[in-house]
């Protein structure tokens, strides 16, 4: 049912009945290792390229929430996923080996959430039992299509940040057990004429705070309804940026109630200028960490708000400015649900 202007609410509820997470060799050494599934000891996963490096990380973490949860890939009746890659054939590639019915997403970093929302949407109107939905990226293949390939050594300012090398699914279903998504806002394009693909948290930042104040906007809620607000990969300066834009419009969002996947993978001993990013980074964080969390019962309501930046090689090497997008999903604790 569409509440307000820009927001899906989900009367039945549907189930992340699994997920599946898989890093790289860096996230092995980060805050939270222990929440993937799987961790690859190179970049180069026993592939010969990066980027069929990166087909892997998907492929694996969409065969991991399959196994969790006792199917077979012809279960699977859909398949929604994206990454960063040109014409995102990474998961393409991942869809031709997972074999189910494929809709490939881009949305940029915010690929995960659009990915959940138009999953749960689908489960919740009876348009599938089983829909797989993913987000991926790989540190070196993405750094050499949109900076310089990582052999090259360029340095980088300090508010550049450094691509996820993993990738994060989930399955949801119309009944089982597990955190049940119960609404989800869809972002509009934000471009405040910023053109420094280095400051990707600056750009975004603006999309985010439109998002999350349509959402509460459209469900008539306060900030407090949700433990935590969770922001895909905006670092240091775009989680400062949007406390900023909040206090301005006189949105009351509680500093230690705002978290953000960029500033959560890594630790404080790796060296990732002002966070993390790619399409993976809010995927692994929040269907890894975040969920495991809520299932240990520490978290009841989260909203978690993917956000992308919609930039190209082409149109920065033009000089063009930089749009924007977020998606926000509610995601709670949930028993069985039948």
């Amino acid at each position: 049912m569409l509440t307000g202007q820009r927001t899906w609410t989900f009367a039945n509820k549907p189930v992340i009945i699994s997920t599946g997470t898989v890093g790289g060799p860096f996230e092995a050494e980060g805050n939270i290792a222990e929440d993937f599934d799987l961790l690859h000891p190179d970049l180069y996963m026993e592939q010969d390229s990066f980027e069929k490096a990166h087909k892997v990380l998907l492929e694996k973490a969409g065969q991991q929430a399959i196994d969790k949860a006792g199917l077979t890939k012809d279960q699977i009746q859909f398949f929604l996923a994206g990454d960063l890659i040109n014409q995102i054939t990474p998961t393409s590639f991942s869809a031709k080996t997972l074999g189910a019915p494929y809709l490939g997403l881009f949305g940029a970093c915010s690929t995960s959430m659009a990915g959940l929302a138009l999953s749960a949407f689908l489960v919740n109107a009876s348009g599938a039992n089983y829909v797989l939905t993913g987000a991926s990226s790989h540190n070196a293949a993405v750094e050499k299509q949109f900076r310089y390939p990582t052999e090259y050594g360029g340095q980088k300012p300090p508010t550049a940040q450094w691509t996820v090398t993993g990738a994060g699914t989930a399955l949801l279903s119309n009944s089982g057990q597990g955190p049940v998504v119960t609404s989800a806002t869809i972002g509009k394009v934000i471009d405040m004429g910023l053109n420094d693909p280095f400051n990707m948290g600056g750009a975004m930042a603006p999309a985010a705070v439109d998002t999350i104040e349509a959402h509460l906007n459209d469900l008539d809620l306060e900030p407090s309804h949700y433990d935590l607000i969770i922001t895909g990969d905006l670092g240091k300066i775009g989680r400062q940026i949007t406390l900023d834009l909040f206090k301005k419009n006189g949105t009351k969002i509680l500093d230690e109630n705002y978290v953000d996947c960029g500033l959560t993978i890594y630790s404080k001993e790796q060296h990732v200028n002002a966070g993390a990013s790619g399409a993976g980074c809010s995927a692994v964080v929040t269907y890894g960490h975040f969920l495991n969390r809520m299932k240990r019962g520490e978290l009841n309501r989260i909203l978690v708000v993917a956000t992308g930046a919609l930039l190209s090689p082409l149109t920065t090497q033009q000089k063009e400015s930089i749009p924007c997008i977020a998606h926000a999903v509610a995601i709670e604790s949930g028993g069985e649900t039948t």
